[in-house]
């Protein structure tokens, strides 16, 4: 299948970017990734500099992958990764627009490839729990309830690529912030600190420079784990619970 490409393209941070059009033979099997390494492939024969764009696992775990596709975060089908998004989903003769994440808070390096090292930061901010080390607790040691359990593991599934921060209006990482909250604090082993890690990663997270929550829900419509806005919503409360009687300053 033909397809054109406008992909965007800047040298640095400080450069001014700008989209450059590119055609490009791919078959509907392979991955989005894939046809992006072909394009590769075919500037590096052009003697011309290849198109940046970050990867790692390519099965939908490592969250690198942060491309923005036809003004979609990771491109049109839901509940999926750049990486997992094959060819088959658009048709011979598409024009494509590749654009890395749009947010004050994730900086452009080079071309598709954003600074994401605040997510690194909010999560150091939220710091460790309190568990014994030595020999592994058995299993059943902690009774859990299955509900409870379900949705730390819900929220657990994060992958922190960012999607949500890309395709809110306000540049939120509210849905990623709540989600890290959230699988932590659901669980005993959690609730120990879980006063002061809540308002340490709020604070952190402001400190980045990202917007506020508007509910406007496009965080999770864009996440390709689907994660919930109830997150957010138990994070509030959490937030101000822990502001009202927490000694944190």
């Amino acid at each position: 299948m033909k397809l054109t490409l406008k992909v965007w393209r800047q040298k640095n941070n400080k450069a001014a970017g700008q989209f450059e059009t590119y055609n490009v033979e791919a078959n509907e099997h392979m991955s989005f990734l894939e046809m992006m390494d072909v394009l590769n492939e075919q500037l590096i024969d052009d003697k011309k500099e290849p198109v940046s764009f970050e990867h790692d696992c390519r099965e939908g775990i490592c969250g690198t992958c942060n491309m923005v596709i036809n003004g979609q975060a990771h491109g049109p089908q839901k509940g999926t990764t750049t990486c997992q998004l094959h060819m088959r989903h658009f048709k011979e003769g598409d024009t494509i627009t590749v654009e890395p994440w749009r947010a004050t808070a994730f900086p452009v390096i080079k071309d598709l490839v954003v600074d994401r090292s605040s997510f690194d930061r909010i999560i150091q901010a939220g710091g460790y729990i309190s568990v014994n080390t030595g020999q592994a607790v058995d299993g059943n040691a902690i009774p859990i309830e299955k509900d409870v359990a379900l949705k730390a593991f819900d929220a657990a599934t994060c992958i922190g690529c960012g999607a949500c921060v890309s395709a809110c209006p306000n540049g939120s990482a509210m849905l990623f912030t709540s989600a890290k909250v959230s699988h932590l604090g659901l669980l005993p082993q959690g609730e120990v600190e879980h006063s002061r890690r809540v308002i340490n990663m709020v604070a952190q997270m402001d400190k980045e420079g990202f917007g506020m929550c508007s509910n406007v829900g496009a965080c999770s419509a864009e996440c390709p784990k689907e994660i919930s806005l109830e997150n957010i919503a138990r994070m509030n409360r959490e937030y101000f619970k822990a502001v009202l009687t927490s000694d944190v300053k």
